[in-house]
């Protein structure tokens, strides 16, 4: 009997290990979920922040090409503005050259040939001719 009394009395201490490592395990299990579930809920937070920061840099891309559209549309063409640029700078080399002639001190620069005005012989009729005095 004593040797039935210690087989049941280690087997009473076994199976309070087992409850004992059953415990510690479902803590365990428990805790790995948790930690899983909180990395679950972490990255989809992170994936739907990155798919709300990509879709608005798209729209600020978008936004951006349009505005370039539209500023290209603005803007004239280079060879536009190279040619306006050839002019203003042959204007300012002339300039001096002209000034006295449009002052009215001096005769027309040399090089530039001088228009002659020709008179146009209109002929009105005498009756719309007394309505203009020249």
């Amino acid at each position: 009997m004593s040797s039935c009394l210690a087989q049941e009395v280690h087997l009473a201490r076994r199976h309070e290990e087992i409850l004992s490592q059953r415990s510690e395990l479902l803590q365990q299990m428990e805790t790995y979920l948790r930690d899983k579930k909180t990395k679950k809920t972490w990255q989809t937070q992170a994936a739907d922040a990155a798919h709300k920061r990509n879709a608005a840099l798209l729209n600020d891309i978008e936004i951006a090409e349009k505005k370039l559209q539209e500023r290209m549309h603005l803007l004239p063409h280079p060879d536009t503005v190279k040619l306006e640029t050839l002019y203003w700078a042959s204007i300012k080399e002339s300039l001096p050259k002209w000034e006295e002639f449009l002052l009215g001190r001096a005769e027309v620069p040399i090089g530039f040939k001088k228009m002659k005005a020709t008179k146009q012989s209109i002929n009105y009729p005498e009756e719309d001719s007394q309505k203009y005095t020249f």
